[in-house]
């Protein structure tokens, strides 16, 4: 079965760097443990995409589309497609003054915050600092190897992931009741107060509308239950 736009789909991929093997990112904990790149914060789980709408690089949303399920598949994303070609207009000589009181601590190779815009610091030199204001992967050319695991074609295989999506949630405290076209969702207590919670519901449910196009009311249910006391 071949993906149309819209599809929303569940990928494994490991995404290097072309020209130095860097591994910029994965959803494999095999691969990030063998490529020293693991972070034992993080869950590692196949990623969702809707396939054509822009939620990853336009070059691999480009190869998804008549894609197969099942297929595995190297896709080669070049700068124009990704994170931009380098832009030397980015890329500026400023007073350490301009970075208060964090100057003495700032390093080459930094990430900074500068008026409200994050530069990697390149070259410090004689009380003047050089940022680039570019993606640190600007002019880079990106290689996946993904796999197209599953096309998610039921309501609440796509509702399940829809939220999974926005919120680290644990999948087996999640609780969610369809009925006819209503849907309730009980989410679990540690994620009440997730921050923005309340902005992404309204984000999850513009995603369930669209995706889940049976579903007409959706319904977030909390509930609060006393904690033992010490």
């Amino acid at each position: 079965m071949t993906l149309a736009k819209g599809s929303l789909v569940l990928l494994n991929y490991t995404a290097k760097v072309k020209d130095t093997d860097e591994v910029i990112e994965t959803t494999i904990e095999e691969d990030a443990k063998k490529f020293n790149v693991f972070d034992h914060t993080r869950t590692y789980e196949p990623r969702l995409i809707s396939v054509g709408e822009g939620w990853v690089l336009q070059g691999m949303d480009e190869a998804l589309v008549n894609a197969n399920i099942g297929e595995k598949m190297d896709v080669e994303v070049p700068p124009e497609k990704g994170f931009g070609e380098r832009d030397k207009d980015k890329v500026r000589m400023v007073s350490l003054r301009k970075l208060g009181e964090k100057a003495d601590e700032i390093k080459v190779g930094d990430a900074i915050e500068i008026d409200n815009k994050v530069a990697i610091v390149r070259f410090i030199s004689s009380g003047r600092v050089q940022l680039d204001y570019n993606h640190r992967l600007a002019g880079k050319t990106i290689v996946y190897a993904l796999e197209i695991l599953k096309l998610l074609e039921q309501d609440n295989e796509k509702i399940i992931a829809l939220i999974k999506r926005r919120i680290p949630v644990d999948e087996t405290k999640l609780k969610i009741i369809v009925s006819e076209s209503n849907i309730e969702v009980e989410l679990p207590e540690e994620n009440y107060m997730y921050e923005g919670l309340q902005i992404i519901k309204r984000a999850i449910v513009n995603d369930i509308f669209k995706y889940a196009n049976t579903i007409k009311k959706i319904k977030f249910i909390e509930t609060y239950e006393p904690q033992p006391q010490t």
